[in-house]
């Protein structure tokens, strides 16, 4: 089992940047693909970002290709990520994911792991 806490949500004006942490806890994150979803009021999650293990790489949807930057520290079993020119369009609740596959997807069920989720709110 992992355990997935995220912090660094909050309330920021368009334009201005925020980074987001996942810390995991109950395995190490070395053979864990890890990423981020993101959920808006009255839409279905979404795929944000992810890294891989073992070279897989990563991955970015495209509206936030370009501004955010996932990052994993495998020594301190944590997950960050970056994000800059934030939008209104980015205001959702973003969770941390983590999965054993060390094939980098894109879609909700194929991450067995969830953390509870930080909010995230950009005012224009």
């Amino acid at each position: 089992q992992v355990q997935l806490v995220e912090s660094g949500g909050g309330l920021v004006q368009a334009g201005a940047s925020l980074k987001l942490s996942c810390a995991a806890s109950g395995r190490t994150i070395s053979h864990y693909t890890m990423g981020w979803f993101r959920q808006a009021p009255g839409k279905e999650r979404e795929f944000v970002a992810a890294a891989g293990w073992s070279g897989g790489g990563t991955a970015y949807s495209d509206s936030v290709k370009g501004r955010f930057t996932i990052s994993r520290d495998n020594a301190k079993n944590t997950v960050t990520l970056q994000m800059n020119s934030l939008k209104p369009e980015d205001t959702a609740v973003y969770y941390c994911v983590a999965d054993r596959s060390a094939v980098v997807v894109t879609t909700a069920p194929g991450y067995d792991y969830w953390g509870q989720g930080t909010q995230v709110t950009v005012s224009s």
